[in-house]
């Protein structure tokens, strides 16, 4: 019993807030001033000019022509700092996952993968400072696929 006559006084006060609401929204747009009436075309005084005068603003950016191992590189320097760390290269390794299951069943211990990664980066890291610069990256580029016919035609 105290819970209907609890949810009818909730619901009575919930109404009588939204009735007061409703008209003190209708209050506010009576209340406000007519739109004001824009003129059909504009004064010539009031249009903006476009004389720049003797400003230069500045050069735009030159796009520069990068070699294909440039392209290469950058593909695995995230931060541009123009050396590759090993978790860089580790972070897109994941067609060398691919390559590395041989029996596709895509079931390859991350273990395996990464080895084989840390190894191909060792190999490439000539100095042993952990990091590839763009000389020693370039060595670990694909070799080119032979292009053979598909047919003897």
């Amino acid at each position: 019993m105290n819970r209907l006559v609890l949810g009818a006084v909730l619901a009575l006060v919930l109404a009588g807030i939204g009735v007061f609401w409703w008209q003190g929204r209708a209050q506010v747009e009576q209340g406000a001033p007519p739109p004001m009436a824009q003129p059909e075309k504009p004064l010539p005084e009031d249009l903006p000019t476009a004389d720049p005068g003797d400003f230069r603003g500045p050069a735009p950016p030159e796009a520069t022509e990068l070699t294909k191992e440039e392209q290469r590189f950058f593909r695995y320097d995230r931060n541009r700092d123009r050396r590759i760390t090993r978790n860089e290269m580790l972070s897109t390794r994941s067609d060398a996952f691919r390559k590395l299951d041989k029996d596709g069943n895509n079931l390859l211990d991350f273990e395996e993968w990464a080895v084989a990664t840390v190894d191909r980066f060792e190999k490439a890291d000539r100095n042993a400072n952990r990091e590839l610069d763009i000389a020693e990256f370039a060595t670990t580029a694909p070799k080119p696929a032979s292009r053979k016919p598909a047919c003897r035609c």
